[in-house]
């Protein structure tokens, strides 16, 4: 097919009609996705000014935390608004081009949010393992590179995903399509011709972007918990598993809803009911951005004590 019919081919207008068999429910489901979401919004936002204000906190750690609360505002605002015009209004109507623009935004910054994961599994790695050499391994010329091959590898990755969507022919120039938002397999399925490639290629990249940052993430873990067991304080190995429990908690949260949406789409499409697949990838959208922030802004002493302070100038909460 040329390039001239295959755009010819392409539709002008896309409906998302939101999660089919639920639409009695929206305006239900919508409170607690809409509470979600400013939650997401005012702890992020708070996180990324007290990481950004204080810089005693331009620290690795804190410089990863800072990325990933930015990658939560970016995923859960690139979809919920959407999400919220569908469930309150029915206001599914969206241009293909805008689709895939959400889709590119979505993807992408999905596995920049991996990359960053693993990073900070990188950046806790060192700190437990080797410590003395901490500020040598990841000073700031390292952490640039690190974001930056994120994004590189992110963009290029979701670049194809991309093609391989605006390659395939659609009958007719308005589609519908059960979503709340626009990602890769929900719209090649819209597709009448043959979307073998976009499912071996979409499996693909999860596997060799995600699920090899799942991988080393989890051998780094591994590697990070063996080395806490044999610290000789009792009070260091609590505060070391505080902190690397909080991390795995925030990366099941990512990964598991993740490689589940995934996983439906190519394997169990026809056996999963939509309405569960589709409030789940919902809640992958939702869940990291809403715990992240309290995850590590509760949970970390020196969030917690800058906040404080900045809530409060003049006081000693140390």
């Amino acid at each position: 097919m040329s390039a001239a019919n295959n755009s010819n081919s392409l539709p002008t207008t896309i409906f998302l009609t939101g999660i089919p068999g639920l639409e009695p429910f929206y305006m239900w489901i919508s409170i607690p996705f809409c509470a979600m979401y400013l939650v997401a919004l005012i702890g992020n936002l708070i996180l990324i000014l007290v990481i950004c204000t204080d810089h005693s906190l331009h620290t690795p750690m804190y410089i990863f935390l800072c990325l990933l609360s930015f990658s939560d505002l970016t995923i859960s605002s690139t979809t919920v608004p959407k999400m919220l015009a569908i469930l309150w209004f029915h206001a599914g109507q969206m241009t293909f081009a805008g689709c895939l623009a959400q889709m590119f935004f979505l993807h992408s910054i999905f596995a920049v949010e991996s990359s960053v994961l693993l990073a900070m599994a990188f950046d806790r790695y060192v700190a437990i393992c080797n410590p003395l050499r901490y500020t040598t391994i990841l000073n700031h010329g390292v952490i640039v590179r690190i974001f930056f091959a994120g994004i590189i590898r992110s963009v290029i990755c979701t670049a194809f995903l991309i093609f391989l969507v605006w390659r395939l022919p659609y009958c007719g120039h308005h589609i519908i399509m059960a979503h709340t938002y626009c990602e890769h397999m929900g719209i090649a399925r819209l597709s009448c011709g043959d979307i073998r490639l976009n499912i071996v290629f979409g499996l693909t990249m999860a596997l060799l972007v995600m699920g090899l940052d799942a991988v080393l993430i989890a051998v780094s873990y591994c590697i990070i918990l063996h080395a806490v067991f044999r610290l000789p304080s009792r009070d260091a190995r609590r505060k070391a598993l505080g902190t690397c429990g909080s991390h795995i908690g925030v990366i099941l949260v990512f990964y598991i809803p993740a490689f589940f949406s995934f996983l439906t789409h190519r394997f169990g499409y026809n056996r999963v009911p939509k309405h569960v697949h589709i409030f789940l990838a919902n809640l992958y959208v939702l869940l990291p951005p809403v715990l992240n922030p309290i995850i590590y802004g509760a949970k970390t002493k020196e969030i917690r004590i800058r906040l404080l302070r900045l809530m409060s100038p003049g006081q000693d909460f140390a």
